[in-house]
């Protein structure tokens, strides 16, 4: 393709960007920490404070509904997706991890609005702290970047 742009960053400034989080808050000093450090990195990239919306669900199943009702209401340039599973000794975190997941990409394209999915699928909880900062860093990033791409695209 003439003319593009291999291997180059996206654009990552927020100043115009509305952005909506939905944090699940099933293990919530995970996830809490995952909102804080998400919308302290999305101010860090020009977001303001009064266009970011943040919302909390019981857990990771319920997230996409939030995330449907906000790609709805088409207020949102971008969409965040923060949760946290945990591996017990049964399968239901197979099926969540994979419902939830499938349930956010499922919206997205739906809704043709990015969403940066952010919740960790990990063995342990050392694994989840591990985590933390980086994950919910980087999907305020994605979430912008995204946003920006969208918008040049459309």
């Amino acid at each position: 393709m003439q003319g593009a742009d291999k291997g180059q960053a996206g654009r990552l400034d927020g100043h115009d960007l509305r952005i909506g989080i939905v944090q699940a808050r099933f293990n919530d000093d995970i996830t809490s920490r995952m909102a804080a450090e998400c919308i302290d990195q999305l101010t860090k990239l020009g977001v303001l404070p009064k266009h970011i919306q943040h919302v909390t669900v019981p857990g990771a199943l319920e997230v996409s509904v939030a995330l449907q009702a906000m790609a709805d209401s088409e207020r949102f340039d971008a969409l965040v997706a923060l949760g946290c599973i945990i591996r017990g000794e049964t399968y239901h975190f197979e099926l969540v991890a994979n419902e939830s997941g499938a349930a956010v990409t499922r919206v997205s394209l739906d809704h043709h609005v990015p969403i940066a999915n952010a919740i960790l699928t990990v063995e342990n909880q050392a694994q989840a702290e591990a985590r933390v900062v980086d994950k919910a860093r980087d999907a305020a990033i994605v979430a912008v970047e995204m946003a920006n791409l969208l918008d040049d695209l459309l």
